[in-house]
């Protein structure tokens, strides 16, 4: 049945005088000429206006003030009573039957007529006007329990007929099924800013009075458990956020079964139930998070919070089960996750006075079990936090003098009390009452170190000892995975070696053990060295999968080799020969853009410009191999490389003769070695026997910086503008002419010194020369990097398509004797056959 509504009549029109009411020529003349306009009025139902009107028509004012509240509450109540319902059914739209459109009555609302209201107003029309009439009277005469019960009885009619509708029905109606669809969305909609404007509610309320609203917290968490993602996202984000904010700054310890039996005050009784109500509530968030965090769709959002927690929060309880899953999640292949947990892993180390440094032994430790589980296979992010690791050298200075005195103050109050002993012996309730009295100074004193903020001494120094402990644990496994990947060539090569297995680890741990080299202990330095050598010596063309030890690590292992050896000068006495043989092979191996320059300038700066005394033949093999070094490569490790060839220069006075024309080596006296440039010895090259010729093809270098270095060099001199680079390091040079690489082009200046030094020439070779150096000028380092690699890129297609072409000539050669030869086959069966 269709819906059926109590039509409340009409409020009074407001009184007008009769003589007031005035109707023009106008007026009269568009009635008449529009009649069918005024039709409706002769349906008006006379009856029922007189009736309404007639009821009020004899009252007084009070009494018809008091008609009028009377019929404005029973309108209210009505209305209230039909809200309240239809949130209970929640009937909506009649979505499947709606077949016309909507009616709206005197009160404003609307009312929409269903399939059954139109087939019984169908079958009821011809029934006449006095069947209306008498409906219309029966309806008026209805108490309000008989009102609501129909109306009720034709709502879940409408329902169940709207359920019973076959399912052909709906899929011949389109504009039903998208009725329905937009039904859906439109609620799916509503319900998600209702839960998302409850969680802001729930959020606010627990920021504002945590003591009060910590219930709160238990409804947040059901939120939490909703079919849809976006709010389990957000309640996982609220909670976040309310969670740091609320957290205190202490564990939570919950009392023991004695304390509860114990009667406490008021405010103890609501400290305890806020600590235990925030406990299991925060306890229950992370179990949620540990489950979420396996499932892909909420892992990023997941993992931010705890990285989040963990970070704002280290001192708290269950922070171990935090550390694990942010340690588990640092080698991830998720970018995002990765990044996330490494800057907090990094957060965490630096800033110690958060947890007091009891999060950094447990997540170094974690790391170790990691590295070791996983084979040294992770990423190298995983092992690069520990570079934010610092270390107290003078924590172990100042513990132990207050360990020498507290074994002192024993060892004078052992001997007091022995010589109180031997002088009178303690009865027993002395001596209970002596053990008493110590039991309860060690209780107080645990109180007051689990009170005070002063850091232990002794504490902090046994945790950052094991801690460094797990470190040193983590470099050295990482370098003995990698000794033992590194094999022999199956040719039976004992010089080269190759590598089995990838080895991810090897440049962060050996920057780890450069910035932590002074703090590793003798014992284990002898080992550190045969491992270093080992790796330094263990060279190998990179093959197409780059599993191969390149020359920047084997660089730095010559740099940490030499930094532990400068650490430990008085203790260690190791021969570091294999070492300056291996920078002496290494120089040549580099690539620029392949190896790292800053590594090779650290390396050229700690092995040959520290203090260090070379013998000539040692000094003068390194000078001509990096003059041959800056005649190849780019100017920032050009200048690097001349920094310390005259450095070498200045220090070894003998090495001089390198500058003369005379092949033989000028003035040494005495027999002087062939030289011998593919020498792997430095000491076996014989350099003294050659001439720094690259000197003289510096000077005309394009950088100016570099040319007039070299001419300085050449003279034995340094220009008044270069005089700083006297007391330039390596780095300091390489990192100045890569800054300037950049932005580099060649100045007018150039121009300048070319035509002084071609000034015996023609005036037209100077002017080709000059429009030559001009359209250079124009020209970066860059530019011409990429258009000499597109030349050699072509050489190398013509090249290939060379050995394409005799490999196709000779194919077809083989094909064509092919032919012949099946031919010649054929003829000799013919004259077989023939014969035969």
């Amino acid at each position: 049945m269709g819906k059926q509504r109590i039509i409340l009549p009409p409020d009074l029109p407001p009184e007008v005088a009769e003589e007031e009411i005035q109707v023009s020529d106008e007026d009269l003349q568009f009635v008449n000429d529009n009649l069918d306009y005024a039709g409706f009025v002769s349906r008006l139902d006379t009856r029922s206006i007189t009736k309404h009107v007639t009821r009020v028509a004899d009252l007084k004012e009070d009494a018809l003030e008091a008609l009028y509240e009377k019929r404005l509450k029973k309108k209210k109540a009505l209305q209230k009573e039909e809200e309240e319902e239809e949130e209970e059914e929640q009937p909506g739209i009649p979505v499947g039957h709606v077949d016309a459109l909507p009616v709206k009555t005197l009160d404003g609302q609307l009312y929409y007529r269903t399939l059954l209201n139109a087939s019984k107003q169908s079958e009821g029309a011809g029934e006449g006007e006095g069947a209306t009439q008498e409906t219309d009277k029966g309806l008026v005469k209805l108490t309000k329990a008989e009102k609501r019960a129909k109306l009720k009885k034709s709502r879940k009619e409408a329902k169940k007929q709207a359920k019973e509708l076959p399912p052909d029905e709906v899929k011949d109606n389109p504009q039903r099924a998208v009725l329905a669809e937009l039904k859906e969305d439109v609620t799916a909609e509503e319900s998600f800013e209702t839960k998302k404007c409850k969680l802001a509610e729930l959020g606010i309320a627990l920021l504002a009075d945590p003591d009060s609203n910590i219930k709160l917290l238990k409804e947040m968490l059901q939120m939490c458990n909703d079919d849809n993602h976006a709010i389990i996202k957000l309640g996982l984000l609220s909670l976040l956020a309310v969670f740091k904010d609320i957290i205190p700054g202490y564990r939570i310890r919950l009392p023991t079964e004695k304390e509860l039996e114990m009667k406490v005050s008021k405010d103890v009784k609501k400290m305890r139930y806020y600590e235990s109500a925030l406990l299991s509530a925060y306890k229950a968030y992370l179990q949620k998070l540990m489950v979420l965090e396996k499932v892909s769709l909420y892992q990023h959002a997941v993992v931010r919070c705890i990285c989040a927690l963990l970070d704002a929060v280290p001192h708290f309880n269950y922070r171990e089960s935090l550390v694990e899953v942010v340690v588990r999640n640092i080698s991830s292949s998720d970018e995002v996750i990765r990044k996330l947990c490494c800057d907090t892993i990094k957060s965490l180390f630096t800033n110690e006075g958060k947890h007091g440094g009891e999060v950094t032994g447990a997540a170094v430790r974690l790391i170790a079990h990691y590295v070791k589980a996983h084979n040294c296979q992770m990423h190298p992010d995983s092992i690069q936090v520990l570079m934010s690791l610092s270390f107290d050298e003078d924590l172990g200075r100042s513990a132990a003098p207050d360990k020498d005195k507290n074994v002192r103050n024993k060892k004078y109050k052992k001997g007091n009390r022995l010589e109180e002993s031997s002088h009178k012996q303690p009865t027993d309730r002395k001596k209970s009452r002596q053990e008493m009295m110590s039991k309860m100074r060690e209780e107080v004193a645990a109180d007051y170190k689990a009170a005070s903020f002063a850091p232990d001494i002794m504490e902090r120094r046994r945790m950052q000892s094991e801690t460094l402990s797990a470190v040193f644990e983590i470099y050295f496994r990482v370098l003995k995975h990698t000794m033992q990947s590194i094999v022999p060539r199956p040719n039976g090569d004992t010089g080269t070696t190759h590598v089995t297995e990838a080895h991810p680890l090897l440049g962060p741990c050996l920057d780890g053990l450069a910035k932590f080299s002074h703090l590793i202990d003798l014992d284990y330095i002898g080992d550190l060295m045969d491992y270093l050598k080992k790796l330094a010596c263990s060279g190998g063309k990179t093959d197409s999968s780059g599993k191969c030890v390149t020359v920047s690590e084997r660089l730095r292992c010559c740099i940490i080799a030499f930094k532990v050896m400068k650490n430990n000068l008085d203790a260690l006495n190791v021969d570091l020969q294999d070492f300056f043989v291996q920078l002496y092979n290494l120089i040549l191996e580099y690539r620029p853009g392949r190896d790292r320059g800053e590594v090779l300038a650290e390396a050229l700066k700690m092995m040959l410009c520290n203090d260090r005394q070379h013998d000539m033949q040692k000094a003068a093999a390194f000078i001509k191999r990096l003059a041959t070094f800056s005649l190849c490569f780019e100017s920032a490790e050009s200048m690097a490389a001349l920094v310390t060839l005259k450095h070498l220069l200045q220090k070894n006075m003998k090495c001089r003769v390198l500058l003369e024309n005379d092949p033989g080596g000028g003035s040494v006296s005495g027999s002087v070695a062939k030289y011998q440039p593919y020498a792997s010895d430095p000491n076996q090259s014989g350099a003294l026997a050659s001439v720094l010729w690259e000197l003289n093809l510096l000077t005309k270098h394009y950088h100016p910086t570099i040319s007039t270095l070299a001419s300085g060099i050449s003279n034995l001199s340094v220009a008044p503008t270069q005089a700083h680079l006297s007391t330039l390091s390596p780095q300091q040079a390489f990192l100045n002419l890569s800054l300037e690489r950049e932005s580099f082009s060649v100045k007018s200046n150039a121009v300048k010194l070319s035509n002084k030094r071609k000034r015996a020439s023609d005036g037209v070779v100077a002017s080709s020369v000059a429009q030559l150096l001009e359209e250079a000028s124009s020209l970066n380092e860059d530019e011409v990097k990429k258009k000499l690699s597109e030349h050699y890129m072509l050489l190398r297609d013509i090249k290939e398509n060379e050995r394409l072409r005799s490999e196709l000539d000779r194919t077809t050669r083989a094909l064509r004797l092919y032919d012949e030869y099946k031919k010649q086959m054929k003829q000799k069966r013919r004259r077989k056959n023939h014969i035969s």
